[in-house]
């Protein structure tokens, strides 16, 4: 039987400005098929722009509740920052959406993994813009999510280093000057399906 995956989040897990075959969640789909892991096609509940409340909607709206998936991992909050919005709120809203996640997913914690926000303060986009005052703010972002996926023993994969690399090369930025290339992607995609093997293998 094939394993499944859901995916959810915002344009950077639909891969916004890149071929569907270049996200992150279809690639980690690919290196898991390519290690001899039947999978099916990933489920991907994200569009570009949402932010942690709209999130929680469009789940709602997908009508996947009573499923459960072999893994799940969660993106989410860049466009709370980006609209300015409270880290109170997000802190509030991601935590529900976190165990939201775990309750899809068939193992519950030990087979969910929360993904970094990425920087976008670096990018072409961002260039009449206060780029350390942005990077201070996802740095707090990321360090309430990361605390909040340590509490719900969840793994963390912290993938704003990537994301601060295109700052001095611009192959890891897609067409639209803001999102990530495929290329930037591959790496988020190592990382999750090395996690997705180990959590398979147990170790």
């Amino acid at each position: 039987m094939n394993l499944s995956y859901l995916a959810l989040g915002d344009s950077y897990t639909i891969g916004e400005c890149v071929p569907a075959a270049e996200s992150f969640p279809a690639q980690t789909v690919q290196q898991l098929r390519q290690a001899g892991i039947a999978m099916d096609d990933p489920r991907i509940i994200a569009v570009t722009g949402w932010t942690t409340d709209e999130l929680e909607a469009g789940i709602e709206q997908a009508g996947i509740r009573g499923n459960q998936y072999d893994f799940v991992s969660l993106l989410i909050g860049v466009n709370n920052q980006y609209r300015g919005r409270s880290l109170e709120n997000y802190e509030k809203e991601f935590t529900a959406l976190l165990e939201q996640a775990i309750g899809y997913s068939k193992l519950g914690a030990a087979r969910v993994v929360v993904l970094s926000i990425p920087d976008w303060g670096v990018t072409p986009f961002a260039a009449d813009r206060d780029a350390e005052q942005i990077a201070r703010e996802i740095d707090l972002y990321n360090n309430a999510n990361q605390r909040i996926a340590a509490h719900h023993h969840v793994q963390y994969i912290d993938i704003t280093p990537f994301t601060r690399e295109a700052k001095a090369d611009p192959s890891l930025v897609a067409s639209d000057g803001l999102h990530p290339s495929g290329k930037d992607y591959s790496r988020w995609a190592d990382r999750i399906s090395l996690i997705y093997q180990q959590m398979i293998s147990g170790k």
